[in-house]
């Protein structure tokens, strides 16, 4: 994976957090995008009236939504591939947090602690802050020192570790972030044998009369297809 250019997000710092959603993204604190993608292949009936329950629940307040937007921008900031919005990362957050109980109060705890440790530094919540003001605060929990004594700070370097995890896992496992990565996965493609110059290499040849009988690979996205008697008539 190459590294992220975040030159996009620091030319935004002097911008205000509230501005630079509604601005560049379109968001607002009364409209907040709740739906995750519904992917209906694979799923037994079972599993889709579970997801059904889930997505009509909420749990998350449109704040706390906001604040994870902006905090997992700043997290992976958007490039030209695409960006965690494009790839709905807040709303597999809210998904999981329904999902896993367990991780409902490690995340808002987290989300109560940056409001709190803002507005103590700042007197602002985290949205409302400047990037550099931002970042200051994320980068003590984010790069911490573990030989210093960091008791006070255990449940927020917990927190962030959790919104970082959940942040690279739902950009990276979106079709955005395959892309990003380069990823193909399995596709078909043509075999004509062994070259050529692999043959000659070891002295070998295809026998010219077998050729006419292999696979004719200008057919081969042709679905095949069986007459009554099982003869194949494609």
């Amino acid at each position: 994976m190459k590294r992220r250019d975040s030159l996009k997000t620091m030319a935004l710092a002097s911008l205000g957090a509230s501005l630079f959603l509604e601005s560049c993204y379109g968001i607002s604190r009364e409209t907040i995008t709740r739906s995750l993608t519904r992917y209906e292949y694979g799923r037994t009936p079972e599993e889709k009236e579970i997801d059904d329950k889930l997505f009509a629940q909420k749990f998350f307040t449109n704040d706390e939504l906001l604040t994870l937007d902006k905090l997992c921008n700043i997290i992976l900031p958007p490039n030209e591939f695409g960006s965690i919005r494009d790839a709905e990362v807040v709303q597999l957050i809210e998904f999981m947090a329904k999902d896993i109980p367990s991780y409902q109060e490690p995340l808002r705890n987290g989300l109560v602690w940056i409001d709190k440790e803002c507005k103590t530094r700042f007197t602002k919540i985290f949205i409302d802050c400047e990037l550099s003001q931002q970042k200051e605060i994320l980068d003590e929990i984010a790069y911490y020192n573990p030989n210093e004594n960091m008791d006070d700070q255990s449940e927020p370097v917990q927190w962030f570790n959790l919104v970082r995890n959940l942040t690279m896992t739902g950009y990276f496992t979106s079709e955005v972030g395959i892309k990003e990565l380069g990823y193909k996965g399995n596709f078909p493609n043509v075999w004509d044998g062994v070259p050529q110059d692999v043959l000659d290499q070891y002295g070998l040849e295809y026998d010219k009369e077998w050729l006419d009988k292999f696979v004719d690979q200008s057919k081969r996205n042709i679905i095949a297809e069986w007459d009554d008697d099982g003869n194949l008539i494609t």
